[in-house]
């Protein structure tokens, strides 16, 4: 074929979340795999009202263009919210709707890097940021993690090693895929690091109102003073994923960026998406919404781990998330979970391999599991499945 295409493309692959979930939407088969929330506690009813009462009061406003920064009203509220419940102290001025938090990570790749730039994250990190970044062509430096999540001490190690680090990708908020949290003494110790070497850092909080247990911590960007911390929110895992609605709260020269980006990119985000997530904040109320996916979603995970600790082999290992959608499943180090995977779906069981979350490879043996999307009948059915496959290839 004569055509020819962007060097940008060359290492870019389809995710390998979204290729298995073509495979897992076959209604027999009990899929782990993607970061779905429950679709039962989608506010259906709710939203035919809100659809109909926004089309009646402005319907002339909600099918018109709107500003590329958003619809004032909802970033109002994202700023109050924010103050509220992550201790930041920032205004609707500093806040950018976009297309989802996806669209803020590309926007992240587009802003900072250039080819051969080197792009700082956890290890494992969330291969959705990975790709998004991967297509502007940057080097990856993964920073061992632990229990507690990033390790400082090896972060600053790479920071005085390397002068080419244009920015560091963090979830300190039980990461994906890890379900793991960064306690407080781990992220005053990273704001140390980042005011001494004022890299930019992109705080992705995609689940970080999802608590189930322990207290609420600050965010980075709560305690970040020198205007380095780029926080990414989203509604998806709070409320709806099909409205595609996130955000970007920067500082004001850093967010013009994201701005320019965000009119080459789309203009803008749907205005009538935006009107009716602010209308149903309005009518209704978003905190009560948020506990009724906890107390869900807690159930599950609580049940998935119970179930896992009864069927897994006594040498696979497993996280303990205090929120979020996710535990991290590490395997005796010659069990390839890609090809356990294989093993799985033939059972109907499908689940994420670990190795994608490794921005530079080499680890086979781990894998993450969703526990929100399941109703609890599946996800127990679907453990003891996978325990089988486990003790086959354990040879027990």
């Amino acid at each position: 074929m004569a055509v020819k295409f962007a060097k940008r493309l060359d290492n870019l692959e389809g995710s390998a979340i979204r290729e298995l979930l073509k495979l897992t939407a076959r209604p027999e088969v009990i899929s782990f795999a993607g970061g779905m929330p429950a679709p039962e506690l989608f506010p259906v009813e709710e939203m035919k009202k809100i659809s109909v009462q926004v089309l009646e009061e402005q319907g002339k406003v909600a099918l018109q263009y709107t500003t590329t920064e958003g619809y004032k009203p909802l970033r109002e509220k994202i700023a109050e919210r924010m103050n509220r419940k992550l201790k930041t102290n920032v205004g609707p001025d500093d806040i950018l709707i976009t297309s989802g938090s996806q669209q803020g990570l590309d926007f992240s790749g587009k802003v900072f890097l250039d080819e051969g730039d080197i792009v700082l994250c956890e290890s494992p990190s969330y291969m959705g940021a990975l790709n998004a970044f991967k297509s502007y062509q940057p080097k990856f430096i993964e920073i061992p993690t632990d229990d507690n999540g990033m390790i400082m001490e090896e972060l600053e190690k790479v920071l005085e090693e390397n002068d080419r680090v244009k920015m560091i990708y963090v979830i300190p908020d039980f990461q994906n895929p890890s379900g793991r949290t960064w306690p407080m003494e781990r992220r005053e110790k990273f704001m140390e690091i980042i005011n001494k070497y004022e890299i930019p850092v992109i705080e992705d909080n995609p689940y970080g109102e999802l608590r189930f247990e322990g207290e609420f911590l600050p965010s980075l960007k709560a305690m970040d003073t020198k205007g380095l911390v780029i926080f990414l929110g989203t509604f998806s895992k709070i409320f709806c994923p099909g409205y595609r609605l996130g955000w970007t709260c920067a500082a004001p020269e850093i967010l013009n960026k994201y701005n320019i980006c965000k009119q080459g990119a789309d203009l803008q985000a749907s205005t009538i998406s935006q009107m009716e997530v602010n209308k149903f904040i309005e009518e209704y109320d978003l905190d009560a919404h948020v506990e009724n996916i906890k107390a869900c979603y807690i159930k599950r995970r609580d049940l998935m781990l119970k179930t896992m600790e009864e069927e897994f082999p006594a040498c696979v290992k497993f996280t303990h998330p205090q929120g979020g959608l996710f535990t991290w499943v590490v395997l005796p180090e010659n069990v390839k979970a890609a090809e356990m995977a294989t093993k799985c779906l033939e059972k109907n069981v499908a689940y994420v391999p670990g190795d994608s979350f490794f921005p530079n490879g080499g680890v086979y043996n781990c894998c993450r599991l969703n526990y929100s999307n399941m109703p609890e009948d599946k996800i127990v059915e679907g453990i003891k499945r996978m325990g089988q496959v486990l003790r086959e290839e354990l040879g027990e």
